[in-house]
């Protein structure tokens, strides 16, 4: 930019403002002869910047917290804070004097108080002008934000199960921040790809959002505090994180897939998942609909086995057999209980409903029922009954959680998963999961996973998920996943159904579901559709080290397994809302077909270098490719490699962990810049990760010349996988000699030759991609292996 927002703007230009309880501030800080630049307040600290009645102070380098000085005044903070993580800042950073007021600089970003025109003005530390925020307006309740108006904007809703989800997930006009139904994500959160983002702690807000200008209005709380988040997509999501928590890691087994369907029983269950053993389709996880539960009978039916179909469950005999086989089981809760029953009296006398709610019949047992209350702290400290726990011992080892979204308040969802996290957690070390049909901000601290509602079956329906997916990802909702198949209107297809599979194995949460009496397994759909989906799941769990690498970053840092492309590329217009295509991981891109009978597709490559995963040949970004579909086999995904690629992969297995993984297989893609790869394990059951019982270690790589070099970093952890070998396929040019830690390694004829081997070594060939060199080198020490030319 040649002028900064604010000089293109003019700081003396009248503001629009709408509601929120900045009047007082502002009625203070119009008059230039009050409002002294530094004054004490109740929580003013001397690093703080105070202007008129505001108090803002940087966090961490990226993180501006702007706050009423009045505290006397302040009203309780919301959930979509996390009240248990206490920022501090890395360093004070004490407010600057100027001529006209004061600075506060950061790692990231500068803050001015211009006293004479009685604004913020917040620049990044290039001194392009980013936000300015107007304290002089007389209009009670305003908190209006200026900015370039062609900034694009992102944020505070996604789309739920039938919302027309065309305008992709640019922002504009009207929108409001609402947990919603049917698989809606939402946060008072607005971002943009420009370098910056702005979080209310409120339980819902209504953002009008205009060239050049965000307001807010509608907050739930008198005196909400917000917050400025500066910096590239992937840092304003870290510090998102940093305010509103950061997930639990999920199960190991959750990064596989998973089969959920209605009507069902236990004989059918163990038939059906030993069909997938013996054909050798990858799962580890079946989540059963309402018929695992004793539904509408007395004595706790909703929280216990239903023993008619399932009659080996309450004695834990068929979590026995399940266990042998590899297979979770994870089943439906409802925020329903029958008002009949010992359960129903129990919630009536201890004014566990929600407020206002009338019986009525539930659409399945046909018996009055009303739902719980899961924003009372009483409910939820009963709900994890002993019935429930029961049901958690005997093989019930994840919660599908359906129905809180039929109500007024954002955090019913969350305060339900909230309710069997905490309560799981505190009476076993197991690792919680679930699946919700909606998100509010802060919902991720409690292992929560979003589906995206009662979707339809069908190819429109399909290709509507991408929006939806990145759309959630892009308010936090970074564990997104969808009922593949589609879950009303019917059976799809068999070419419907192989790319549903195609499109769900490259999303967070991988799983399919129908409705009553639907079958969503692969061989319903005859041999065609059949290959091809086992094919894609294969290809799943070949990735698992990948993956779980990825999910475990999440844990850390807030960016999840995928994510949009604008996140990597926001100055590239073509991407600044591209649904067809995203990130999975750093290194792949994926862009599924989900255009029925489809012949070609153009894909847009950011810039780069790219290979197909496939067919290994190699495209140079920044412009479409074309590729051929195979419209009669549907067994072709786009699936790209990014350059500087470092993709671990292991054996496909039946179920994740059937067999120790002995050695790593990574493909190895090196760019002339080094890149890096920090690969991690775990047991993938407990927390024990929590408490440093993890294996972590940094894989790099980097091209100089005709010259490659590869290093492994030292291993954090105390964590001791099975892992022995790592075997490098660093794919380009020929190789003449290879050394590891400056001594030449030996050399073997070929693949198999160097596999038969116990110890390191090389050897060279051709693959798909072309020209690879093998180097097989020992996991958990350091190394720096390089790669030399042919002389």
């Amino acid at each position: 930019m040649t002028k900064t927002v604010h000089e293109r703007l003019g700081v003396s230009m009248a503001w629009l403002c709408l509601g929120l309880s900045l009047a007082p501030i502002t009625a203070v800080a119009s008059s230039p002869q009050v409002a002294p630049m530094v004054q004490t307040s109740d929580h003013a600290q001397p690093t703080d910047l105070i202007a008129g009645q505001l108090t803002l102070r940087f966090v961490a380098p990226g993180i501006l917290h702007v706050q009423r000085n009045d505290v006397g005044q302040a009203d309780a903070s919301t959930l979509v804070i996390d009240h248990d993580n206490t920022l501090t800042r890395a360093a004070p950073l004490r407010p600057v004097s100027t001529a006209n007021g004061m600075t506060l600089t950061s790692g990231r970003g500068v803050v001015r108080w211009d006293r004479q025109h009685q604004q913020l003005l917040i620049d990044d530390l290039q001194k392009h002008g980013l936000l300015q925020l107007d304290l002089s307006s007389p209009r009670r309740g305003a908190l209006t934000l200026q900015h370039d108006p062609h900034d694009a904007l992102y944020g505070i809703g996604g789309y739920n199960a039938t919302a027309d989800a065309s305008a992709g997930m640019l922002r504009s006009g009207r929108q409001i921040a609402t947990a919603g139904e049917q698989g809606h994500a939402g946060a008072p959160f607005v971002w943009s790809s420009a370098g910056y983002g702005v979080l209310l702690d409120s339980d819902g807000a209504t953002f009008a959002l205009a060239p050049g200008t965000i307001s807010v209005s509608g907050t739930a709380r008198q005196h909400p505090d917000f917050y400025v988040l500066l910096g590239t997509p992937a840092q304003i999501f870290s510090a998102l994180a940093q305010l509103s928590g950061r997930s639990p890691l999920f199960p190991k087994w959750a990064m596989g897939f998973t089969n959920s369907q209605w009507g069902i029983d236990q004989h059918e269950l163990l038939q059906i998942v030993d069909t997938y053993r013996a054909k050798h389709i990858p799962i580890d996880n079946f989540t059963l609909d309402f018929d695992w539960k004793a539904w509408g009978e007395d004595d706790y039916g909703e929280f216990r086995w239903n023993a008619i179909k399932f009659p080996d469950a309450p004695s834990g005999k068929l979590k026995a057999e399940l266990d042998q086989r590899g297979i979770h089981l994870t089943g439906i809760m409802k925020p329903r209980v029958h008002v009949d029953t010992v359960e129903g009296r129990y919630a009536t006398a201890h004014d566990l409903w929600r407020p206002d709610e009338k019986a009525a019949p539930d659409y399945f047992s046909h018996k009055p029922v009303k739902d719980i209350d899961f924003d009372k702290p009483a409910a939820r400290a009963w709900f994890f009954n002993d019935a429930l726990k029961q049901s958690f011992a005997t093989g019930m080892a994840g919660w599908w959680n359906d129905e809180a979204d039929n109500t007024p308040s954002n955090t019913q969802f969350l305060n339900m998963q909230r309710t069997l996290y905490d309560s799981q957690r505190a009476i076993s070390n197991q690792r919680v999961w679930s699946v919700n049909r909606n998100f509010w901000l802060g919902s991720q601290r409690y292992a929560y996973g979003l589906w995206s509602g009662d979707i339809p079956t069908g190819f429109a329906s399909m290709a509507g998920q991408r929006a939806r997916m990145l759309s959630a990802i892009n308010v936090g909702a970074m564990q997104w996943g969808m009922d593949g198949g589609g879950f009303k209107n019917g059976t799809p297809t068999p070419e419907n159904y192989a790319r549903w599979i195609e499109f769900g194995a490259f999303t967070p949460i991988f799983r399919v579901h129908g409705d009553f009496g639907q079958k969503r397994q692969p061989w319903v759909y005859g041999p065609v559709a059949e290959k091809a989906a086992t094919d894609a799941i294969r290809l799943r769990y070949a990735l698992i080290p990948y993956i779980y690498s990825y999910a475990h970053r999440y844990s850390t840092s807030g960016i999840g397994l995928v994510r949009p492309l604008l996140f990597d590329w926001p100055d590239d217009p073509k991407v600044r809302n591209d649904v067809d295509a995203w990130l999975f991981g750093d290194w792949l891109l994926a862009s599924p077909v989900v255009i029925e009978g489809q012949t070609g597709k153009n894909i847009y490559l950011p810039a780069g270098r790219w290979t197909d995963w496939f067919s290994g040949k190699v495209y140079d970004g920044g412009q479409d490719v074309h590729l051929a579909i195979d419209s009669k086999a549907w067994g072709d995904i786009p699936l790209f490699v990014r350059d500087g690629a470092i993709i671990p992969t292991q054996p496909v297995m039946d179920h994740v962990g059937e067999h120790p993984v002995t050695q790593l297989d990574v493909e190895v893609f090196p760019a002339g810049m080094r890149t890096q790869f920090d690969y991690y394990d775990d047991d993938g059951a407990t927390y024990d990760y929590e408490h440093g019982a993890y294996f972590s270690q940094s894989l790099a790589v980097q091209r100089h010349g005709d010259t490659v070099q590869f290093e492994t970093g030292a291993v954090t952890g105390s964590f001791k996988p099975a892992l022995q070998f790592y075997l490098l396929k660093i794919h380009g040019s020929a190789t003449g000699t290879v050394s590891g830690n400056g001594k030449a390694m030996p050399n073997f004829a070929d693949l198999d030759a160097l596999q038969r081997h116990h110890g390191d070594g090389w050897a060279s060939g051709h693959d798909r991609f072309g020209a690879v060199t093998w180097v097989r080198i020992a996991a958990a020490t350091r190394q720096i292996v390089v790669l030399s030319p042919e002389r």
